[in-house]
């Protein structure tokens, strides 16, 4: 996989899946660890490291948030139910409170009611929302215990990694996008605000042992966003995070998570090594993956493009491993390729995942 990453050409196609989900290893695998999980399919290993990085879409997110005197996120919790977990959250600070909500289940957890109502509540966040720094102890121990088993991945603190993509969990997308036209100077506040807490989370990472750092996120992508706009709105962010990440020697991969069409020549442009997940049509990408290959040619390591749910999880054997040697041949051909899921997967039968490995374990260069 580092191999890959550097765009360089292994002996043979790695295979992995993006974020081995807890769901998944509970209910049909009994509770083992992902890096277990991918050493008992032969997959190489790619363990996302995300304790305390202020991420909503954990299961648990919502109910342990990180406070401070003046930042005090108390949680109501009004359903306990595992598959229906309502929480409301007050935050308290020195200057009125704010409020939001999420609910889960136990695959997500998804935002319910958004933090920002009035526009000047970012001045709150501004000043009073905490920035835990980085534990490198603990992530160097998660390292130490991969060895050479695996990579393990890190993430820009925030309900997303993007400046962008975090902005679309603290306000309505729809109001952030009509907000761009309509008092766009608002817009680049909040995202300065973001930016410079996310500047301040990755001078915490120094001496912290991540094979990749994983930024960006969907709301980014051009089934979401005009290329206009990622331009104007993602583009400067993403490449001043980036520069910060490079100047501490981290691998970086950007995720789009949707669709790429539009935005090749922004992605490149934003500094990243990698770009992720390479989302085909059948998923709700707007181009396949050999066709973002054609037009970045060899500029970018590339992640994904396997469909998760209509071959992974439903397709036949014939069609599990037709796609991966398509993915092998019409993307993976030069190197620089890690092939994996384009997402999360929840319910996909284990004989499954044993045709993908067996599949990618025959692509040998």
């Amino acid at each position: 996989m580092l191999c890959a990453i550097a765009k360089g050409k292994p002996d043979r196609l790695p295979a992995t899946f993006h974020q081995w989900q807890k769901y998944h290893l509970d209910t049909y695998l009994g509770g083992i660890s992902d890096l277990e999980a991918f050493e008992m399919f032969g997959l190489d290993a790619a363990v996302q490291y995300s304790q305390d990085m202020g991420q909503s879409r954990h299961t648990d997110a919502g109910l342990t948030r990180f406070s401070t005197p003046e930042w005090k996120d108390e949680v109501r919790l009004i359903s306990f139910d595992p598959d229906n977990r309502i929480c409301h959250h007050t935050i308290t600070t020195p200057e009125g409170p704010l409020t939001y909500g999420t609910a889960g289940d136990l695959t997500t957890t998804w935002i319910t009611e958004f933090l920002i109502k009035r526009d000047e509540d970012i001045h709150l966040i501004d000043k009073y929302m905490p920035v835990p720094a980085l534990d490198s102890v603990a992530v160097n121990k998660a390292y130490d215990r991969i060895g050479d088993r695996g990579i393990l991945r890190g993430f820009v603190w925030g309900d997303q990694a993007g400046c962008w993509q975090h902005a679309c969990c603290l306000i309505d997308t729809q109001d952030l996008i009509l907000h761009c036209f309509d008092k766009p100077d608002w817009v680049h506040e909040l995202l300065k605000i973001l930016l410079r807490k996310k500047l301040q989370f990755i001078e915490s990472m120094k001496g912290a042992s991540f094979d990749l750092v994983e930024t960006g996120g969907g709301a980014g992508s051009s089934t979401l966003i005009s290329p206009a706009l990622h331009r104007k709105f993602c583009l400067p962010y993403d490449r001043r995070m980036h520069d910060a990440l490079h100047s501490l020697g981290y691998k970086i991969t950007y995720h789009t998570c949707g669709g790429t069409k539009g935005i090749e020549e922004l992605i490149v442009a934003n500094g990243c090594d990698a770009s992720e997940t390479l989302a085909p049509t059948s998923i709700g990408g707007n181009q396949e993956p050999w066709e973002f290959k054609e037009k970045i040619g060899r500029s970018l390591a590339l992640i994904g493009g396997l469909d998760q749910f209509n071959v992974l999880t439903s397709g036949t054997r014939a069609d599990i491993r037709k796609m991966v040697f398509k993915l092998f041949e019409k993307v993976g051909y030069e190197g620089g390729y890690i092939l994996s899921c384009c997402d999360h997967f929840f319910d996909t039968p284990l004989d499954k995942i044993r045709i993908y490995a067996k599949a990618a374990r025959e692509c040998v260069y």
